[in-house]
């Protein structure tokens, strides 16, 4: 028996690309956000989703909620998919992390690094592993939904694929991508990779 997993990263917001917004509060979808969410939420209308879950963060928060509401289902917040915890760089621009060399050290090894004050991609890859565990143990021969963040769910991916967390840069997980694998007492299946949903 398998549970089917929908790994969703949140729409869009004004400072993709632009700063490591990391968990600081008021990061919102802007209009493309908005419009993403909606083409998610009808992504899922034919879909049969046992449960949805989301990061507790504003702009996952404002993606879950259209896909809830389409398939009727309550929305339930869960810290363990929430965003990797960035610590002191939370908030600032990538331009800036460019002349860190921390920033260098963690992006070239994830596995033996950390941001100052904040937690390992590995420590986000055991909770999302986790939590997807709980709920494969809960919805047997379901799908579930979960909306997070982009290394958040490349950690996940990570720990299915039996790749190395410093493997995180060799595919995307873009902004209202949906990426799709089945879990079961067998072991996993990545179906489909960051399927891009039309705004």
């Amino acid at each position: 028996m398998t549970t089917t997993f929908f790994l969703v990263r949140h729409a869009a917001h004004d400072r993709v690309g632009s700063v490591l917004c990391g968990r600081m509060p008021g990061v919102t979808l802007g209009a493309l956000g908005q419009a993403q969410a909606q083409g998610l939420a009808g992504r899922f209308a034919d879909e049969s989703v046992a449960h949805i879950r989301t990061s507790p963060l504003e702009r996952a928060v404002e993606t879950a909620e259209p896909i809830a509401l389409r398939i009727g289902l309550s929305l339930e917040i869960c810290d363990d998919i929430a965003e990797i915890d960035f610590g002191a760089w939370s908030g600032t621009s990538f331009e800036a992390l460019a002349q860190d060399p921390r920033w260098a050290s963690w992006n070239n090894a994830r596995s033996t690094s950390r941001p100052p004050y904040g937690e390992t991609m590995l420590e986000a890859q055991t909770r999302i592993v986790g939590a997807m565990e709980r709920l494969r143990g809960r919805y047997p021969g379901r799908s579930v939904v979960l909306v997070s963040h982009s290394d958040v769910i490349k950690a996940a991916l990570l720990y299915h694929l039996g790749m190395p967390i410093d493997a995180y840069a060799r595919f995307e997980v873009e902004p209202a991508s949906i990426s799709t694998l089945v879990v079961g007492e067998w072991g996993s299946k990545v179906l489909r990779l960051n399927e891009v949903v039309a705004a």
